[in-house]
């Protein structure tokens, strides 16, 4: 088994690159990339085989760096992630993103991981693995279920198809995902005004 910190350096490389890696998380195995640059983000979708109409969940180290890719944090986004004892992704509104067709900025969401309404959703990990990639990369990456569009989550590395498997420019060792849950996250979508609608439990 490698070293924690050498796999976190070899993944950061092929993100900082735009590359698509395939990684345990908190929850299920996910395919994740930068989440600022829009031609990485593409990739996923053709992986996946999914309508780039449908949005992605992101992975943030912490409110800190939630703060920078939204236009403002509900106050109810906040008391949700202090006492949260689960995975649980929030949706955001007012996403800060870059407009289509513009190139990669690290300091705006790439526009095809932002609903057409604005929103994000992003969860701050429960998995020491997925906080430490995500703050050396400092800014937020995708993490969406490492499958094709429309078969079943793998929650064990053994359940990820070869096509997905192949199709990946770096695999995390599996020996990390021991650390997920195998379970998805709930979701809960957060107004400004902190009206709140779980989304799934």
């Amino acid at each position: 088994m490698k070293d924690t910190k050498n796999i976190i350096a070899e993944a950061l490389e092929v993100l900082k690159k735009g590359g698509v890696i395939l990684y345990p998380t908190d929850t299920v195995w996910g395919l994740g990339c930068d989440a600022t640059d829009p031609e990485a983000v593409e990739k996923i979708y053709r992986i996946k085989n999914r309508p780039d109409s449908k949005s992605l969940v992101l992975l943030a180290s912490d409110l800190d760096m939630v703060a920078r890719y939204v236009k403002e944090i509900p106050e109810m986004a906040v008391q949700l992630v202090e006492v949260n004892d689960r995975p649980m992704t929030i949706i955001y509104p007012d996403a800060i993103a870059a407009a289509a067709g513009e190139p990669a900025d690290r300091h705006c969401l790439a526009h095809n991981v932002v609903a057409e309404d604005g929103t994000v959703g992003i969860r701050i990990p429960m998995m020491d693995f997925c906080v430490e990639l995500v703050s050396r990369l400092g800014r937020p990456i995708v993490s969406t279920s490492a499958n094709i569009s429309g078969e079943p989550t793998p929650k064990k590395w053994s359940e990820i198809s070869a096509a997905v498997k192949d199709a990946v420019d770096y695999t995390v060792d599996p020996s990390l995902e021991s650390g997920a849950t195998g379970q998805s996250s709930s979701i809960i979508k957060v107004g400004l005004d902190s009206t709140i609608q779980i989304i799934r439990k």
